[in-house]
């Protein structure tokens, strides 16, 4: 018997994690739904996932804004967030949120603010996949 470390094809992969950056808001509502059914098809699904709220869909952070949006044959917006929510992380960044007046205790709980190394971290795990709509 060897008594050599296992080697790393023997081992198995890490999970993979999805991080979605979502740029748009209601004035592309097609772009701004796929990203928010991706993230959430991906948690309820098993993956490990986050969405990431910049410029206009920073808005989606905040309470009331998401179950206002409307596009027909797409799951309600909110609906998607909440799944997002309950099984990932929903972030809303830092200066898009400077940038509308929005301040943390605004925000629904479980939503957080953070910054561009946050962002990063996520991103360049080795066993991330990151997509931006």
């Amino acid at each position: 018997m060897s008594s050599q470390p296992e080697s790393r094809t023997d081992a198995e992969p890490p999970p993979r994690s999805l991080v979605v950056k979502c740029t748009v808001g209601t004035e592309a509502a097609e772009r701004c739904a796929q990203a928010f059914t991706v993230a959430a098809t991906a948690a309820s699904t098993g993956i490990a996932s986050s969405l990431w709220l910049t410029g206009e869909a920073s808005w989606f952070g905040l309470p009331g804004k998401a179950e206002q949006f409307v596009l027909p044959h797409s799951a309600p917006l909110a609906e998607l967030r909440d799944t997002v929510l309950a099984l990932g992380t929903l972030t809303v960044c830092t200066q898009c949120a400077q940038r509308r007046g929005i301040e943390p205790a605004a925000l629904i709980p479980g939503v957080r603010i953070a910054g561009s190394a946050s962002f990063l971290d996520e991103i360049l795990r080795p066993s991330a996949q990151a997509l931006v709509y």
